[in-house]
């Protein structure tokens, strides 16, 4: 199955069962403390969080290993380029260049922050279904358009994906080879031309077909959100978590 055909709404963990407008919510609260967070002790207590958020959800393990093994791969420049260019006390020398201790200490911050907002992201926002997303969005007060854009992102990148997929097949069925020359730039050029005039004819296409089955420019579910005492519960202590993230910061920075 294709990351893009979100596997994790699948799953029948505690947080399945939570109302996803709560989560939406439960989310903003996390990731506001979670981004101004300045000390360690801070993060560290956001990333046991996010652990905690993840075990209830129940993922895959092989899942969660690939798409933190993605996220991980951009903050490994973060170890390489933050220490080397900072000032403060050297741990090292690479030729001219100091490798700071006071760089690789913003470097760890910033890498347990990152894994924090990102297992909170999977573990609320990525078990909820696209189309329970769409409606859970425009609930909360968020712009239609911008619900619609969404959610028809989610859903047409895969289509756009495997549209890509086919030409370029078709290419390499009549000999196309990658190279670094001028014929495989002009290649590629003319792929994304046509995958761009295919995605404009099919987007038309898509947009006549809603419209001639009804759509008036709100999504509808049937799933049933009810948002109960269970819901306020985790309302509430994501509220306090947050809250204590928050806290944690703010006496970090004093000291």
């Amino acid at each position: 199955m294709s990351d893009l055909e979100a596997p994790l709404s699948r799953g029948s963990g505690p947080i399945h069962r939570l109302d996803p407008r709560a989560r939406l919510l439960a989310v903003l609260f996390f990731s506001l403390p979670v981004a101004l967070a300045r000390s360690d002790a801070s993060a560290l207590a956001a990333l046991g969080l996010g652990l905690l958020a993840l075990t209830l959800a129940r993922p895959a393990p092989g899942l969660i290993l690939r798409r933190l093994l993605a996220v991980n791969a951009f903050t490994a420049f973060l170890w390489i380029f933050l220490p080397l260019g900072g000032q403060g006390e050297a741990l090292f020398h690479l030729g001219p260049l100091a490798y700071t201790r006071e760089g690789a200490r913003l470097a760890l911050l910033l890498t347990l922050k990152t894994n924090a907002a990102f297992l909170a992201v999977t573990a609320l926002v990525a078990t909820i279904a696209p189309q329970d997303l769409g409606r859970a969005l425009q609930a909360l007060g968020l712009p239609e358009k911008f619900c619609h854009l969404l959610l028809m992102a989610h859903r047409y990148l895969f289509v756009i994906q495997r549209e890509f997929r086919r030409l370029l097949t078709a290419a390499e069925a009549r000999g196309f080879k990658p190279r670094t020359n001028r014929h495989t730039y002009r290649t590629y050029a003319w792929l994304l031309g046509m995958l761009l005039v295919k995605s404009w004819d099919r987007a038309e296409r898509v947009h006549q077909a809603m419209l001639c089955r009804g759509f008036n420019g709100k999504f509808h579910s049937l799933a049933d959100f009810s948002y109960g005492a269970r819901d306020a519960v985790f309302l509430a202590l994501a509220g306090l978590a947050s809250a204590a993230v928050a806290g944690l910061s703010l006496l970090g920075t004093a000291a």
